[in-house]
């Protein structure tokens, strides 16, 4: 195969909310165009998209699937994206690549609101997009509804570009707003034109003065002829709807029934006609677009079951030739990807989207370019989410232990929200993510392509103790005889509370060589080793040690004695300082539309956390930022019922701030059941 012209592409993501019907529309728009003979099904199992185990054992996308087909003698490169919230950030990477994107969404105007962050996402990106609103056949709103409801919560006008021919309350057709030609929708094959219903011409006629009135908003010629009430030709209203979607300033809407293939041709024409080529997306983006030197960007990495890496590339500018060298890596293939299957390439020109084979050490949202080239800026990557929910996990099999950092870490390259630690105070593995459902799918993956299955359990909190009083000259005697030469040590020590977050403070106050110098060491790292492991069970923090007094024998002191006795004083005197519990605090912020923010309140409050404020957010109409300290044991589901509470549109960010004491009550409550804190769950 070789490269494709580069204003005969449209590289476009197809996105929106689970069960929206994405990859129904991905699998209608192969078979209306030809790329496949036969639909497949989500239910069936045999989809272009949602080809790995994981994606249909769950019968859900998990990841981005890439494919490419041919209309109208342009070559389109299709992205269909998870639409679960816990798989956004594979969205999130794909988008900066694509030149539009088709916002898929069901006809319920209750569900609008879940479209809100896929919006502004986009708007900040100026990434042209537009809605297809599916399952017209089942939904409970009507399309003027649903189109009321969606401009509540987008930043940009959206308008309709088809009216609704309905027979009953089924859809049977539409009327094109640009052309007022009806037509009448047949399954399996392409509509074709009827008359316009006499009964719809009045609401046609309204729809198609609200789409030209704002367009008129960025055309003052159209504005003019709007006025004089001169009829615009078809061919300045279609120049208008480029120009504009092209620079994100409109958002145009479509509609159909996607299993059905209803207005699947439709959509496509727009893409056609109105949709941006990758030259435009080039230039919009400050690029130069036949730049000899090659430009590209990585927007989605994955390890195929054959063991090899791909990095699937958008080439923004030059021409990427196989067994070329980009960032000091030899490419190894370049492949069009039909979901699962590779088709080999020669090379790939700008505006095109294809795999690259063996990049190691390249990941995604990296920027390549030739051996020797220094790039003054690297291209502007998504947010990395941060990660919200953790699972503790241990190998089943001892031995696969060696394994599991190299296995996790190609997960982590794959998928940027996954993130893992080795916790320095608990000693578990912690695999991080956005959600159950992620960390799940990421532990099949290990379990399948790693053959490394996983145990796994709720992270313990890492508590610490302190101690509230002080205790003066506690003393400790080591005394021990043997064979030879005894051992013998002794020391009075002064402990007290430091300050939350002053750590450990030692000093020594020795007069007149009662403790010789060269043991004073050994003092020190007796009360170290002790306050690993406090009297309630835990590490000690926040204390402050001074050596006062002491004695020596001449022959059987040594430093190790000294460290004995130092254990031997602190096990006797922390335990009269009235040792407290403390917890691990963050500092949260929760970002949900403003309509929940008392259920936001709420359910901060019920765990236990301190509200530090809340505002509108400056950058998002509709939404408020709520700021509080929650503590780190209240956090692990907390996500879930924020998510549940906000019809999945609530997010937050979270740093970790401070210890503080935990409520008698409860520390008695946690150290009961965990043994005095041997187990610190």
């Amino acid at each position: 195969m070789t490269a494709k012209v580069v204003n005969g592409i449209r590289n476009v993501a197809i996105v929106g909310p689970y069960l929206s019907g994405k990859t129904s529309l991905l699998e209608s728009i192969l078979f209306v165009t030809g790329a496949i003979t036969r639909k497949g099904s989500i239910k069936d199992k045999n989809t272009v998209a949602d080809s790995t185990p994981e994606a249909r054992d769950r019968q859900m996308s998990v990841e981005v699937s890439a494919a490419s087909t041919e209309y109208q003698g342009l070559q389109f490169n299709l992205i269909d994206c998870p639409g679960s919230v816990e798989f956004a950030q594979e969205s999130l990477n794909a988008l900066i690549g694509v030149d539009a994107a088709i916002v898929v969404c069901e006809a319920v105007s209750d569900r609008a609101l879940t479209l809100s962050p896929l919006f502004k996402f986009l708007d900040d990106w100026e990434i042209p997009h537009l809605v297809f609103i599916n399952k017209m056949d089942r939904g409970s709103s009507s399309f003027m509804d649903m189109l009321h409801a969606l401009k509540k919560v987008s930043s940009r006008p959206l308008i309709p570009h088809e009216y609704p021919i309905g027979q009953g309350e089924e859809l049977v057709g539409f009327i094109d707003l640009v052309t007022e030609q009806a037509y009448h929708y047949h399954p399996g094959a392409p509509s074709d034109p009827v008359p316009m219903p006499e009964s719809l011409k009045e609401q046609e006629h309204a729809a198609r003065a609200e789409m030209l009135e704002e367009l008129a908003n960025f055309d003052d010629h159209l504005l003019e002829e709007l006025l004089e009430e001169i009829e615009p030709p078809q061919e300045e209203i279609v120049g208008d709807l480029k120009m504009e979607l092209g620079a994100d300033l409109i958002v145009p809407v479509f509609m159909g029934v996607a299993e059905q293939d209803y207005g699947v041709r439709t959509l496509l024409n727009a893409l056609v006609k109105e949709a941006p080529d990758p030259a435009t997306t080039t230039e919009r983006r400050g690029l130069v677009l036949h730049a000899a030197t090659p430009l590209a960007q990585v927007i989605k990495t994955q390890y195929t079951p054959q063991g090899g890496k791909l990095s699937l590339v958008r080439v923004w500018q030059g021409k990427i030739t196989d067994g070329m060298t980009l960032n000091g890596m030899r490419i190894g293939g370049i492949y069009q990807l039909q979901g699962q299957q590779q088709h080999s390439l020669n090379e790939a020109s700008a505006g095109e989207i294809v795999a690259l084979g063996r990049l190691d050490g390249i990941k995604t949202g990296d920027t390549l370019t030739t051996a020797g080239k220094q790039l003054e800026h690297e291209l502007p990557r998504a947010e990395q989410l941060k990660p919200v929910f953790a699972l503790a996990i241990t190998p089943e099999k001892r031995n696969d232990e060696v394994k599991l950092s190299s296995a996790i870490g190609k997960m982590v390259e794959e998928d940027p929200s996954l993130a893992w630690e080795h916790h320095g105070d608990t000693h578990e593995v912690i695999l991080w993510g956005q959600g159950e459902i992620h960390l799940q799918v990421a532990l099949d993956r290990l379990r399948r392509k790693y053959n490394l299955p996983m145990t796994t359990h709720l992270p313990q909190v890492p508590y610490k103790e302190t101690i509230r009083k002080t205790a003066s000259s506690v003393h400790g005697r080591y005394k021990h005889q043997s064979g030879g030469h005894g051992q013998f040590g002794d020391v009075y020590l002064d402990i007290q509370p430091l300050p939350r977050g002053e750590g450990f403070n030692f000093q020594e106050t020795i007069v007149g060589g009662a403790v010789p110098r060269q043991y004073i060491p050994g003092v020190e790292t007796g009360v170290k080793e002790y306050l690993h492991h406090g009297p309630l069970g835990y590490p000690v923090v926040d204390v402050a040690v001074t050596l006062t007094n002491g004695s020596y024998h001449s022959v059987d002191s040594s430093e190790q004695a000294f460290k004995n006795a130092a254990r031997l004083a602190m096990q006797t005197g922390m335990s009269k300082c009235e040792p407290t519990l403390l917890e691990p605090v963050c500092q949260i912020e929760v970002h949900a539309p403003n309509e929940f923010t008392s259920k936001v309140l709420q359910l901060l409050s019920g765990r236990r956390g301190q509200i530090l404020g809340y505002d509108g957010q400056s950058d998002w109409q509709g939404w408020d930022k709520v700021t509080a300290y929650l503590p780190q044991a209240e956090m692990h589901h907390f996500i879930v019922e924020l998510r549940s509470l906000t019809m999945g549109v609530g997010f937050f960010d979270w740093e970790y701030d401070h210890l503080q004491e935990v409520p008698d009550k409860l520390a008695e409550k946690l150290l009961a059941t965990n043994g005095n804190g041997n187990n610190h769950r």
